[in-house]
């Protein structure tokens, strides 16, 4: 059981992002700390903090339920594509350690999904 990330086009061989939930979670937690806060700490995952304190164009994917909930826009998709980007070229110039490289390929299946998103003026779907 897991997660699927993709484009709302209706058509079936669109390219895809997909995880188990608990490495959705890893992957969300990395991108949180790369934008330099502790998803734990944030409302709605087990903290207090308020998303309003944390100004980050990944806020839509980061604050979203795994499943379910609202599609995101393609406006909201070229916003997380362009810090997506950012964040794995940093990734790139970090290191290579197994967990790090894993969590790059993974951004890169969601950077080509929400670039499809874009390019078809679709949203992008959480199932």
């Amino acid at each position: 059981m897991g997660l699927v990330l993709f484009p709302g086009d209706g058509d079936n061989s669109s390219p895809d992002v997909s995880w188990p939930y608990s490495s959705f979670g890893a992957f969300r937690q990395r991108l949180a700390e790369a934008e330099g806060f502790v998803l734990s700490e944030m409302w709605g995952f087990g903290g207090e903090r308020p998303w309003s304190e944390v100004p980050t164009a990944l806020e839509p994917l980061l604050d979203h339920p795994d499943d379910g909930g609202d599609d995101l826009s393609p406006a909201k998709c070229a916003s997380i594509l362009a810090r997506l980007e950012a964040i794995i070229d940093q990734w790139v110039r970090e290191g290579s350690d197994q967990s790090l490289q894993r969590h790059i390929e993974d951004a890169r299946q969601l950077a080509d999904v929400l670039r499809l998103c874009i390019e078809k003026d679709v949203p992008l779907v959480f199932l």
